[in-house]
């Protein structure tokens, strides 16, 4: 996976052999169980989290590291049982939404809390000023605190710069600083925690060389003598970051031990429950049919006169380094991003894409699955239901009045056929692991049968099980005909799904794979290789 290959693996690490088997452990679960009516979340789960080390949380998305997660912060209660120590004290079940603080404990999200019309300084110290209430701010002092602060992470911005002027790989690094910020204030109370980050897919939305700069600030935390819980679905990243990993699978503990000892082909076998074979170009994929889809001229943010085709039953992937305008092109094809010029040719029909909206789009026949699942793709606080039926909702409309239960009766059969975990269409979308979320969303699109579907970054904060579940899905619909355009970042994904891909740099694309030539490797040697770093 390319995303990883710049990580130095945890095994090359000092910091890793300074964790001592003796010490204390920050965190420490024993039998904590949850159910969702019929549905166990998790099961007898149990580990501890030493100070000093980074402890990944693996598992496939429904394997209920989310719901543990959420027990810590207080947004669920576990069933009667369950045991939970900070720093060697026991705390009583379950914890109060934000008690978390007081136990010592701050979370890391994949959405970073930030506030962009803010500055730094104020995003970083708002929970300091807001605690002093009508006390005057003196502004000097904090900024003169926060830019300590952000040289001893080895941050480099301007305290005074407001974060929506930031590139985005700082904004997480400025998230785990003001975590970090408020463990030690916490600790100055001496409230008798632990200090404990909890990191909660970080790295989601960023590239190799920001993952390596959060890894370095990770690496500061924990030579600070914190506990963190890492909780990720890219191995690569948990080989390279962590010192001990606990594995869950099904909501069960399916195992665990020293990160460097255990490898990544026993991990994979742990969160699986069998072996996964690591596979190139899949040999069963079929040549492109005519064309089906055909884009000239395209143009707009990031992208200059772009030409591509799309074939029927093809799936055509497009890359490049972070900005070079891949993603920017299906979004504009899908009507999600104003064009400034091109057409689109979809069967016989020609569509200026200036004029194309996500409506337009969709009655064309384009399905688009966007790479921000929550807010761009669906609405989280909206039940799974509710969130499938918003295309077809007309379906379930007899004489001006809505049909509730037909539309939960249909919802439950679209999760059934994508395995949406856990299978209960009246869960609030939000609640579901980030492969369900995704398993929902595609399902939400492809009951539509859609001609051409536009995929942006589709495995993005999805596991090893879950990826294959979408890959299948997504070769299934184009072995029927479908056309399937893929915007990814991630090379080994594009390998797996794609007869070509197309490498943009600079909004131009300048370069073409076929075939065998689909493999990872060449992926990345050509958006990496020397033409793209001059570029």
């Amino acid at each position: 996976m390319a995303r990883g290959s710049g990580i130095r693996p945890s095994g090359a690490s000092s910091d890793a052999e300074r964790v001592s088997e003796d010490a204390p452990p920050v965190l420490r679960i024993r039998h904590l169980c949850k159910r969702f009516g019929g549905t166990v979340a998790l099961d007898d789960v149990g580990f501890d989290v030493r100070a000093g080390e980074v402890h990944g949380l693996l598992g496939h998305n429904g394997s209920g590291k989310s719901t543990l997660i959420r027990i810590l912060a207080g947004y669920h209660a576990p069933e009667p049982g369950g045991e939970l120590e900070v720093a060697g004290r026991l705390v009583a079940l379950p914890l109060r939404p934000g008690q978390f603080r007081s136990l010592g404990m701050a979370f890391v999200h994949q959405d970073a809390g930030l506030l962009p019309a803010l500055s730094v300084v104020e995003n970083l110290r708002i929970g300091a000023i807001a605690r002093r209430r009508l006390a005057p701010i003196r502004w000097a002092r904090e900024v003169a605190h926060v830019a300590e602060l952000l040289s001893e992470y080895g941050i480099d911005c301007d305290p005074r710069a407001r974060v929506e002027t930031l590139r985005p790989w700082q904004r997480p690094l400025l998230a785990i600083v003001r975590a970090v910020d408020e463990l030690r204030r916490l600790m100055a109370d001496d409230v008798g925690g632990g200090g404990l980050l909890v990191l909660d897919e970080p790295t989601a939305r960023l590239g190799d060389v920001s993952i390596g700069r959060l890894f370095d600030v990770v690496r500061r935390v924990r030579a600070a003598g914190y506990g963190v819980l890492f909780v990720s679905h890219d191995l690569d990243e948990v080989l390279a970051i962590t010192d001990r990993v606990t594995v869950l699978r099904d909501g069960r503990v399916a195992g665990g031990g020293s990160t460097r000892e255990l490898g990544k082909q026993a991990l994979v076998e742990m969160i699986v429950g069998r072996p996964v074979e690591r596979a190139g170009p899949s040999p069963q994929l079929a040549p492109a049919g005519a064309a089906l889809a055909d884009i000239r001229s395209l143009a707009g943010q990031g992208v200059r006169a772009a030409d591509f085709v799309v074939g029927a039953g093809e799936t055509l992937g497009l890359t490049g380094l972070i900005g070079s305008g891949f993603a920017e092109a299906g979004a504009m094809v899908a009507g999600a991003l104003p064009a400034r010029a091109g057409t689109l040719r979809l069967d016989r029909t020609v569509h200026e894409l200036p004029a194309m909206t996500s409506g337009a789009a969709i009655a064309a026949g384009i399905a688009y699955v966007p790479a921000q699942r929550l807010g761009e793709g669906c609405i989280g606080e909206l039940t799974v239901a509710e969130n499938l039926s918003l295309p077809v909702l007309r379906r379930f409309v007899r004489a001006g009045v809505l049909r509730p239960a037909a539309l939960v009766r249909h919802a439950a059969d679209l999760c059934r056929r994508f395995d949406v975990r856990p299978p209960d269409p009246l869960l609030a979308l939000e609640a579901l692991s980030g492969g369900n979320q995704q398993k929902a969303l595609l399902a939400k699109w492809l009951q539509l049968r859609p001609r051409l579907l536009v995929l942006d970054e589709p495995t993005q904060g999805v596991d090893v099980g879950a990826r294959e579940q979408i890959f299948a899905e997504i070769g299934a619909w184009a072995a029927e005909g479908a056309g399937v355009l893929c915007c990814s970042s991630d090379h080994e994904q594009l390998a797996r799904l794609c007869q070509r891909v197309l490498i943009f740099r600079r909004g131009r694309i300048v370069a073409e794979l076929r075939g065998e030539d689909v493999t990872e490797e060449r992926i990345s040697r050509a958006c990496f290789g020397p033409a793209a770093a001059a570029a």
